[in-house]
């Protein structure tokens, strides 16, 4: 190997120079493969694909059979990269500068897959073997893009195998400012509706002849963008719908469209389930379309609904493994996107923690080697807290 697997540094140099921009594999899976199996992981690539959606290529290791079983999930795909000549350092050329490295997929989330997976190996190296359980690394190349031929079909494939996780670490980037300052114990359910709303195509100058959908669709927009859903909830910051999209199909500024169309999504907490979300979007735009006499179509689509892993062994383990190498004691927080966890947490308790995530998916994403050696050594202690009390 060209470089020690247990150095976190050097191994997330090598997965950045893989170009594993999705749903492209690029090399970094193989490169994971080669230094799991030498340690005893029994690895499988996983292949998955479905109509109308690039084929993704997934990796499931593990190493032992028994239980407790805890897993590390994440992945490496990465978003493109933009405009490269506007980056300092060449996106993925895994450089150090000042004891900054930079590169696509830094943060997001290579140097968090590098960090957990030197963490399992200096645990091994350490003690020889795992004293009891078995530990796994789910790793996909389909979390930046649809989602369809990743976790969520890795997670399939474990079920059918009778595969059982006891308990998942999702390294997402958790931490706003410092290492130390969050870990996601749940996350808000994102839901999107498409509304279209149907008028009659004519000419500008003869409005009495058609039938303008745009100021309908406008008035529907703004009832359900001043609408307010909650407040919020003990674990959960307030439920929100942004439009996102409207787009009418005309260029003619002397024709009225026979149709607009308006993209929304909603993130919501639990107070609502995603029937209840939909019920409630779909009663305000009937109401407000009875109202305008307008005609539309509504259809929703969304891969994540809320959830959360209360406060137990689970998160108290990770939470002292944080305090002990940051200092800081981490809050307990659900706010941000989605991630893979909305998948796993249908098979098992789920918690994220990684790097600072200031510099995702920008020009010159990039960690501190001090963030990264910390996130390892957090790592390790969490693994081996966890089998000691588990």
């Amino acid at each position: 190997m060209p470089f020690i697997p247990t150095d976190p540094v050097a191994l997330t140099q090598a997965l950045i120079r893989c170009e594993s921009v999705t749903p492209q594999e690029g090399g970094a899976l193989t490169l994971l493969q080669n230094v799991l199996e030498p340690a005893g992981f029994t690895c499988h690539r996983l292949v998955f694909t479905e109509a109308g959606t690039p084929d993704v290529d997934n990796l499931y290791a593990r190493l032992g059979t028994g239980r407790p079983h805890l897993c590390f999930a994440g992945h490496t795909d990465v978003v493109p990269v933009g405009n490269a000549a506007a980056w300092k350092f060449p996106p993925f050329g895994g450089e150090v500068h000042n004891g900054i490295l930079y590169g696509r997929g830094a943060v997001d989330m290579k140097g968090c897959v590098a960090a957990f997976v030197a963490a399992t190996l200096r645990h091994i190296e350490k003690h020889g073997r795992l004293s009891r359980g078995s530990i796994s690394f789910l790793i996909t190349g389909d979390e930046e893009g649809p989602s369809i031929n990743g976790t969520a079909k890795v997670l399939d494939w474990l079920k059918a195998r009778d595969e059982v996780l006891d308990a998942c670490l999702v390294g997402e980037p958790s931490n706003p400012k410092a290492l130390g300052d969050e870990i996601k114990i749940g996350r808000r359910g994102s839901m999107n509706a498409d509304l279209v709303v149907h008028g009659k195509q004519g000419h500008s100058a003869y409005p009495n002849l058609a039938e303008n959908p745009v100021p309908k669709l406008a008035r529907i927009i703004d009832r359900l963008s001043s609408a307010k859903l909650d407040d919020g909830t003990a674990n959960f910051q307030p439920s929100n719908l942004q439009v996102t999209v409207i787009s009418v199909p005309n260029t003619a500024s002397n024709v009225i469209p026979g149709k607009a169309h308006a993209t929304l999504n909603v993130r919501y907490n639990d107070l609502w389930s995603r029937p209840k979300i939909e019920a409630r979007v779909r009663d305000t735009v009937t109401g407000a379309a009875a109202e305008l006499d307008a005609r539309f179509d509504l259809k929703f689509s969304g891969t994540g609904d809320v959830f959360l892993t209360q406060p137990g062994p689970l998160v108290t383990t990770l939470k002292d493994a944080v305090k002990s190498v940051t200092g800081r004691t981490p809050q307990l927080t659900t706010g941000g996107g989605t991630s893979d966890a909305r998948f796993i947490k249908d098979h098992c308790p789920v918690i994220e923690f990684g790097l600072i995530n200031a510099t995702i998916h920008q020009v010159d994403e990039h960690t501190s080697v001090a963030d990264l050696e910390a996130l390892t050594d957090i790592y390790a202690r969490f693994i081996s807290n966890y089998f000691a009390q588990s």
